[in-house]
């Protein structure tokens, strides 16, 4: 196959940290709070513009609390739960490699007892509609390392008594999320818009402030996880005053990429981006000889983590080794290349690819990256002499 001409402009593609967003550079970055206490009045209103705009950009209800906590969305996912889970029964909802770490979390450091995990292999969603899923719900909005998500929220009860906790680390930004179904909402600068990592977000409702206020855990609470002050839930933190002390660059950069999305429509122009990606990808997979989602429902099809998995005839029956050397092949010929860089699969997922179409991917470069697929994949084939 003739090696193709146009190459992607940007050649970042991972799932995290994902790409900046278009004609990013640090000139465009104030500097003026570097070297300066985060506690001080300047440095505290910058933080304070990040959760405001944050709130007002992803239509966050108004009486939910919006605060910048350690760590990532790890941090902010790990903190909800260590503050939050007990005293009622946990139904953990498992479909890729994150949300298994929080189910091992809650079952294996916390001990929960009354807790329900429902499994399910790559590529699939849990059952979702015919179980009322009493008691609180753990669930990741999309799985990044297997490119399925749930489609809605509307298979969550709005008048259900427990606390609905979402990690919604490569959907917010990306994809509609009705927050008002959720207590808790979870992500990372790092994802969606492209934001330096490190830092984590952690919205919650007024139930969950209820829950926080009026439950204490019976494990001790690291420092680092604590959301309580004088027993009650410490709103400083959601005012700008942050638990540890926060990259002040990163903030900067946070809000240059929170002030971007307003040059592109909003939620509603992110959310298009990210759908135009996923349809080109859509309409080169519907052709394809070789690739498929590894989702199996069109309708869970993640928009931001795309995972392909491999389905060549000739290949399909091949040992597992021989299918990890194609996919290391083909990604260390784009890498070679300068077309594309960090697609491959996630370690423990199935052998394949993993493409980043979240907004601050441009169309275009999706559109010109898929003639390189074709071209590295059968390329891999010849130089591994397969036949």
């Amino acid at each position: 196959m003739t090696r193709p001409l146009v190459k992607p402009i940007r050649p970042e593609f991972s799932s995290g940290p994902c790409a900046k967003r278009p004609k990013w550079s640090l000139k465009f970055l104030d500097n003026s709070t570097l070297g300066r206490s985060h506690r001080h009045t300047i440095a505290k209103s910058k933080l304070q513009k990040v959760i405001d705009l944050t709130k007002l950009t992803l239509k966050i209800p108004h009486d939910y609390l919006v605060g910048i906590v350690p760590g990532s969305d790890t941090g902010a996912i790990e903190i909800a739960m260590w503050n939050l889970l007990g005293p009622r029964p946990v139904n953990m909802l498992v479909w890729d490699s994150f949300s298994s770490d929080w189910a091992n979390d809650i079952k294996y450091q916390l001990k929960l007892e009354n807790i329900h995990i429902y499994n399910v292999d790559y590529g699939k969603l849990p059952d979702l509609t015919n179980n009322p899923l009493k008691g609180d719900i753990v669930f990741n909005w999309n799985g990044t390392t297997a490119g399925v998500c749930v489609p809605n929220a509307n298979w969550i009860n709005s008048s259900r008594n427990g606390l609905t906790i979402c990690d919604a680390t490569s959907a917010a930004f990306a994809m509609d999320i009705d927050w008002s179904k959720l207590d808790v909402g979870t992500f990372s600068w790092q994802k969606c818009l492209g934001g330096e990592a490190g830092h984590g977000v952690l919205v919650l409702s007024p139930k969950a402030v209820e829950r926080i206020n009026s439950y204490n855990p019976s494990w001790p609470i690291p420092k680092l996880f604590q959301l309580r002050k004088n027993g009650k839930l410490n709103l400083e933190i959601f005012s700008g005053a942050t638990i540890n002390t926060p990259s002040m660059l990163c903030v900067e950069d946070f809000l240059d990429a929170l002030n971007w999305t307003k040059e592109v429509g909003g939620l509603s122009g992110l959310i298009s981006r990210s759908k135009n990606n996923l349809n080109i990808i859509k309409n080169w997979v519907s052709v394809s000889h070789w690739a498929d989602f590894l989702c199996e429902d069109v309708n869970n099809l993640s928009s931001t983590s795309i995972c392909l998995k491999l389905t060549d005839p000739k290949i399909i029956d091949l040992p597992i080794e021989i299918k990890n050397n194609i996919e290391k092949n083909i990604i260390k010929l784009l890498e070679q290349h300068k077309v594309a860089y960090d697609i491959g699969s996630y370690r423990s997922a199935p052998p394949g690819l993993r493409i980043w179409g979240g907004p601050t991917v441009e169309n275009e470069d999706v559109k010109n990256l898929l003639p390189w697929l074709d071209w590295a994949y059968y390329e891999t084939l010849d130089q591994l002499k397969i036949k």
